[in-house]
């Protein structure tokens, strides 16, 4: 039996087999949910009903310790969190180290080192909320995305005995302000989810009323027995099932969270109830299932991760089946020779434990940090695909000197400095072609010495007066974008120091409404904002009318405006997916060689439609163009300059493509005032 530091045995709570087939539930919905089982939209809710199950369990364990002992013994509380979840995780973490070794590309196992570290100090899913970003990378090379809801609930293990701890001297307003703070939680969650769903998904302040449904529960039931109805079962089974089945990602958690959460909650509360739920989930394969829930959540991801980074996609259902297979195996061995042993492991003394669960935890932020400050370790790979490797690697840049301002003329834009201090003297403002441009025009600004400033929105045009919904954007994010436009229309004329800006942007994209290619599925439609005058027939038109009255209206503020042609478009080029190709032989050389390079016939027909609008204004002097196209295309349009890929994919430039453009940035710097 377990023992408290003071010798007494440590509080426990009756078994309830019930709730392991809650566990089968959870884990089952977000297993199948990602591994691509059709029907279950709603799967990744299984997360949700973990963390009521977790709140009810740690902290009616909890509740009863303060309440048959005045006090919590939080080092005998920590050791047992320890040695439920430490074994199992450093397992899993350290054969998925092996794994990405092999498999993922520098850039991407630099990123693997920095989330192992994150993982390990209980902060992944602040991690993983902060490089949500336009080009971090996605969820099928995150191998240990999956640790942020552990995070989570460990942030909830330090969170719930401090309160407890605290809240004690208050006495009889203790459960009353337990209930306060789960109000807030809930209210914040679903008031912030609208604006700002990346933050409420993954940070525990926004999660924290799940887990304290939970908790709330377990008092109520402690300070009162009682289990309700066998109706209770079935209304919470049919919650927690439809939230599996109808729940969206969009807007979720929100509202949304409400339908698992209270649905687990009314399946605990009537779980002492003899009725035809409890009996199933009691039974032994719900049960069994729910014993290897915490191991097969811990080895699904890392597994369909790397397996279809490797195999760039599964060739069928059947390959998938076998792959899930595979979790499930490994979650069984997990947990009959590592989870359940090292719990039980009574041999072991809790000190011992302690430190050896240390040493582990300091083995693996070691090799998180040499993967990290060794860049992923580029040797691994063979010659013929680092110039790829590079190239997806190479957008880091250093936004030390960005900012949002929260008040002002541009609050709540983003705005970044380059060059020397001092007002600016040169704006550039765009979309996130602007973005990939930082390091060659900060360069150029550092060498004139001439103060720049960026204004950068992704998928935003820089033009006033339109209204812009993208398929790749939130209604919340296209709403931004109106925002910081209109923002900008107000604020750029304060700027009375600067007498030069210049446009950059994805031009025929917005024109022509669609990617290509690669990206040939992202679509974007443009509209006249109500009350901006402005009018056309075709997308084409519309544009040109809002460019030349935008062009028009930046000139009663800077004297110069340089535009800047789009960087040609190479439609199927990755920088990533043919350096995996090549590394992990699905794809040839010759067929990296054709994908790198652009039909000249599809380039001019591309940009046609918006340089109609453009090249009139240029002829006429209204604007002066910067051309890259005589750079990055001397004689045919490629990803190579010097011999090496600079773009990151098929229409942005890496950093070096941004350096290879510098004697073009030339004229926007060196001409202005430098006083």
């Amino acid at each position: 039996m377990t023992r408290l530091a003071t010798g007494a045995p440590a509080p426990h709570m009756t078994y309830r087999p019930d709730i392991d087939g809650l566990r089968a539930i959870a884990v089952l919905s977000v297993v199948l949910y990602h591994f691509g089982v059709p029907g279950l939209g709603g799967g990744f809710v299984g997360v949700d009903v973990f963390f009521v199950i977790s709140g009810f369990l740690i902290g009616g364990l909890l509740w009863k310790e303060l309440k048959s002992t005045g006090r919590l013994d939080l080092p005998a509380f920590y050791m047992r969190r320890i040695r439920r979840l430490a074994p199992a995780f450093f397992a899993m973490a350290a054969a998925s180290s092996v794994a990405a070794w092999f498999i993922l590309l520098p850039f991407e196992f630099r990123e693997f080192g920095k989330s192992l570290i994150a993982a390990t100090v209980w902060l992944s899913n602040v991690q993983f909320w902060r490089e949500a970003g336009y080009f971090d990378i996605g969820a099928d090379t995150k191998v240990l995305l999956h640790t942020w809801s552990l995070s989570v609930e460990e942030q909830f293990y330090i969170f719930l005995p401090l309160a407890f701890l605290v809240l004690r001297f208050v006495r009889l307003a203790m459960i009353p302000l337990l209930v306060l703070i789960w109000a807030a939680s809930l209210a914040v969650c679903i008031y912030v989810t609208p604006s700002d769903p990346i933050a409420t998904f993954f940070l525990f302040p926004f999660r924290a009323w799940e887990m304290l449904t939970g908790v709330l529960l377990a008092i109520a039931m402690q300070r009162r027995a009682f289990a309700l109805p066998a109706l209770f079962s079935w209304i919470g089974l049919a919650l927690v099932i439809a939230s599996i089945l109808f729940v969206r990602s969009a807007g979720f958690p929100g509202w949304q969270a409400l339908g698992p959460v209270m649905g687990t909650a009314m399946m605990l509360a009537a779980g002492g109830s003899d009725n035809p739920v409890n009996r199933v989930l009691s039974m032994r394969g719900p049960v069994f299932v729910g014993l290897i829930s915490y191991s097969l959540y811990l080895w699904h991801w890392p597994v369909l991760v790397l397996s279809t980074y490797w195999r760039n996609g599964y060739e069928n259902a059947l390959e998938a089946a076998g792959w899930l297979a595979l979790a499930v195996v490994l979650a069984i061995v997990s947990w009959a020779l590592v989870e359940r042993p090292l719990r039980r492991a009574t041999w072991i003394p809790q000190r011992g434990f302690g430190v050896g669960a240390l040493a582990v935890a300091l083995l693996a932020i070691g090799f998180g940090g040499f993967a990290f400050v060794r860049d992923g370790v580029p040797a691994r790979f063979g010659s013929d695909v680092r110039g790829h490797i590079a190239a997806s690697a190479d957008f880091l840049q250093d936004w030390s000197r960005c900012d949002v301002p929260l008040e002002g003329d541009f609050a709540g834009v983003e705005l970044c400095a380059i060059g020397p201090e001092g007002d600016p003297q040169v704006v550039i403002w765009g979309d996130s072609h602007l973005r990939a441009l930082m390091d060659g025009l900060a360069a150029s600004a550092e060498e004139t010495q001439t103060p720049g400033l960026i204004i950068w929105h992704a998928g935003c045009p820089g033009v006033f007066g339109l209204n812009k919904i993208e398929s790749a954007a939130t209604p919340a994010q296209d709403a931004d974008c109106r925002a910081d436009t209109e923002t900008l229309r107000t604020a750029l004329p304060t700027l009375e120091s600067a007498e030069k800006i210049m446009l950059v942007g994805r031009w025929a994209y917005y024109v022509n409404g669609t990617g290509i290619g690669d990206d040939i599925n992202n679509t974007i439609a443009i509209s006249a904002l109500p009350g901006s005058g402005l009018q056309g027939d075709t997308s084409a038109e519309l544009f040109g009318n809002a460019l030349v009255a935008t062009v028009g209206e930046l000139s009663q503020t800077f004297e110069t405006i340089y535009l800047m042609r789009q960087v040609p478009e190479i439609p199927n080029y990755s920088s990533r997916e043919i350096a995996r190709g090549l590394a992990h032989g699905w794809m040839t050389q010759e067929e990296a060689n054709r994908r790198s390079v652009a039909d000249p016939d599809v380039l001019a027909s591309r940009v046609s439609t918006v340089e109609t609008s453009i090249y009139p204004m240029v002829q006429s002097a209204e604007v002066m163009l910067m051309d890259p196209w005589p750079i990055l295309c001397p004689e045919r349009c490629s990803v190579l300059y010097d011999g090496a890929p600079v773009y990151f994919d098929n229409n942005h430039l890496t950093n070096a493509g941004a350096m290879a453009l510098r004697p073009m940035f030339a004229p926007l710097f060196e001409t202005a005032p430098n006083e």
